[in-house]
C-alpha cells in the first residue's frame, strides 16, 4: 500500500483576511499597510495561529479587527505594554504592535521609551498621519508647525516630535520607516522588522484624506527618497542613522535606518524563560521551594 504523503500547509493572503472588512475612509493610508502587513507574513510563512496583533485607540489601532490573528484592542496608549506581557507569556508568538502617532507618541510615549530600551522582541507598526483622526482632526505630536486643524484653527504653535530620533536616542535595535503608498518597500521592511530578534520600529507615512490636508499623498511622493539607493549609507552607524533622522524638506528618507543584532532580548536575558515558553512551563512548585517559601513566611 503506497504512504499518504500530506501536503505541507501552505500559508496564502486568504488567511489573513479579517472576518469584517476595514471601515476607514476611501483612500486612507492604513489599507496599504495592512495589505503589506498579510503580504509580510504570507511570505514568511507565519501561520496565524502563531501572530498576535495588539493595538490601543484610533483608526488604526481597529487593526486587530481586520486581520484574521489572535488580537487585543487594548486602552489608549497601552498597547506596548500588553504587548509585552504576551510575548514574555509566549515568546514563541510573532507579536505585532499597531497604532497611530496620537496613541503611541502621547499618551502612550512612555510605553514607547521603555519597551524599546527593554529590546522586547515586538513588531511596532506607527501608522503616522500627523493628525487625531478618530476624534476628527486634531493637533498630533508629529503635526508640523504652522498647520491649521480643529484644535489650533489658526496654525499648529507646537514643534513635532521626531519619532525617528526618538527611537533611536531610547535604544531601539531595529528603526526603519515607510510609505504605505509603496507597498512593496513597505512589505520589505515589515519582513526584516518581523524577522529582527528584538525591538522593531517602523514609522510609516500613511496620510489621513479627510482631516489631514497638508501631508497628502502627492505632497509625500517627491519628497520621498529610498535610504536603500544611497550606496553611501551603513545602516549599523548609528551616528549616521540619526543624523539622516533630522533630515525633513524637499527629502525626507524612508528605509532602514538603523539595526544591531549584540544586544539580548528582554526574554532572552529572562533567566526564568530559559526552559522554553511560560505558558509551556509547569506552574507547580518544587516541593523543596515550595517548603523554602512557608519555612521563610512562618
Amino acid at each position: 500500500m503506497a504512504a499518504i504523503v500530506e501536503a505541507p500547509n501552505v500559508v496564502t493572503m486568504a488567511d489573513f483576511k479579517g472576518k469584517v472588512d476595514p471601515d476607514w475612509c476611501p483612500g486612507c493610508g492604513d489599507y496599504g499597510v495592512l495589505a503589506a502587513v498579510q503580504k509580510a507574513l504570507t511570505e514568511l510563512q507565519i501561520p496565524k495561529h502563531q501572530v498576535a496583533t495588539i493595538s490601543g485607540i484610533g483608526c488604526s489601532s481597529n487593526f486587530p479587527g481586520f486581520i484574521d490573528t489572535y488580537g487585543m484592542h487594548t486602552l489608549h496608549g497601552r498597547s506596548l505594554p500588553v504587548a509585552t506581557g504576551m510575548k514574555m507569556a509566549n515568546h514563541a508568538m510573532t507579536v505585532l504592535v499597531t497604532g497611530g502617532d496620537g496613541d503611541g507618541f502621547g499618551i502612550g510615549c512612555g510605553h514607547f521609551v521603555h519597551a524599546t530600551r527593554r529590546n522586547v522582541d515586538l513588531t511596532y507598526l506607527v501608522m503616522d498621519n500627523q493628525i487625531y483622526g478618530l476624534t476628527t482632526g486634531q493637533t498630533s505630536p508629529t503635526s508640523r508647525v504652522g498647520m491649521k486643524t480643529k484644535s489650533m484653527p489658526f496654525g499648529n504653535v507646537e514643534s513635532p516630535l521626531n519619532p525617528i530620533s526618538l527611537a533611536l536616542a531610547a535604544g531601539a535595535t531595529f528603526v526603519a520607516r515607510g510609505f504605505s503608498a509603496d507597498q512593496k518597500h513597505l512589505t520589505e521592511l515589515i519582513k526584516a522588522a518581523i524577522t529582527h530578534k528584538g525591538f522593531s520600529f517602523i514609522d510609516c507615512f500613511s496620510p489621513c484624506v479627510t482631516y489631514n490636508k497638508d501631508n497628502t499623498f502627492q505632497w509625500f511622493k517627491p519628497r520621498i527618497k529610498k535610504l536603500e539607493e544611497d550606496a553611501a549609507y551603513d545602516a549599523s552607524d548609528w551616528n549616521m542613522a540619526m543624523q539622516r533622522s533630522l533630515q525633513w524638506g524637499d527629502e525626507i528618507p524612508i528605509g532602514k535606518f538603523f539595526e544591531r543584532t549584540d544586544m539580548e532580548t528582554l526574554h532572552g536575558a529572562d533567566p526564568v524563560l530559559k526552559d522554553g515558553p511560560l505558558v509551556k512551563q509547569s506552574d507547580r512548585l518544587a516541593p523543596d521551594m515550595a517548603k523554602a517559601f512557608v519555612d521563610e513566611l512562618m
